[in-house]
């Protein structure tokens, strides 16, 4: 244990010296909701949102692009990077066996996504006074499945690609792909019926994170005869046991 808290550290350590996962992964969030807040046509209401203003509906968004990028392009690279340079090869002869370089891996991921989250949700209620989750518990069960169902497919990607090259490249299709077809690109009003009924089972499920944030801008955003809340927790909930199943059966330390 006290190997693996040690190990944690240097995995953190290494974190925080890449500026450009740390600035888009952990501050790009907050920094993109407090850039758009400074718009004032977003800072008000309309007749088709009520009450909510632009703002308060497209807060959940931002926070999906720090899970995304950690989960699909973060961490395979690192693991890519691993396996490229024989460092996964080397531990599996040594007490410190690569399932725990992998599991400390995936510990300092989701603390910077949680990092991430917190400071974006304090700072849009301290400077655009945007309310924080109205449902905390459903929020957090809707972030750590989401995020799971995302670290699931970016641990197919650390799976079967061999280089670093390779998983930055993969990372970005993925991350494209994710934030298009999830709803976070384009306004779902605006998206066709098909699109966005895809896109509330498209991890991180960000409808599932937009309901439980505000009822309102759940109601809003949700497509006519969208899935319930907890079945779209459901399909996340697949959607990340079988990725992992998948990754698991893939993946290889040489």
């Amino acid at each position: 244990m006290r190997a693996f808290r040690k190990m944690v550290k240097v995995e953190t350590r290494l974190f925080l010296r890449d500026s450009a996962t740390v600035v888009f992964g952990v501050l790009f969030p907050a920094g993109l909701l407090l850039g758009l807040g400074a718009i004032p046509a977003l800072r008000e209401s309309s007749p088709e949102t009520g009450a909510l203003r632009a703002i308060d509906i497209w807060a959940p968004t931002a926070l999906v692009f720090g899970m995304v990028m950690i989960a699909v392009q973060h961490v395979p690279a690192v693991i890519a990077t691993y396996r490229e340079r024989g460092i996964l090869r080397r531990l599996s002869t040594t007490p410190a066996h690569p399932r725990s370089v992998l599991l400390a891996q995936m510990i300092v991921a989701f603390a910077s996504v949680v990092v991430s989250a917190a400071l974006m949700t304090f700072l849009a209620w301290a400077v655009l006074d945007i309310a924080p989750p109205e449902r905390p518990l459903e929020f957090v069960v809707a972030f750590i499945v989401g995020y799971a169902a995302l670290l699931g497919l970016g641990m197919i990607s650390a799976a079967v690609v061999r280089t670093s090259s390779a998983a930055n490249q993969v990372g970005t299709l993925l991350f494209v792909a994710l934030m298009f077809f999830g709803g976070a690109f384009l306004p779902r009003a605006l998206m066709p019926d098909v699109l966005r009924e895809v896109g509330e089972v498209i991890p991180p499920g960000l409808q599932a994170l937009t309901a439980a944030w505000s009822a309102e801008a759940g109601e809003v955003t949700a497509t006519a005869g969208g899935q319930p809340f907890w079945l779209q927790i459901a399909v996340m909930a697949g959607i990340a046991v079988t990725a992992s199943a998948v990754a698991a059966k893939l993946f290889r330390w040489e």
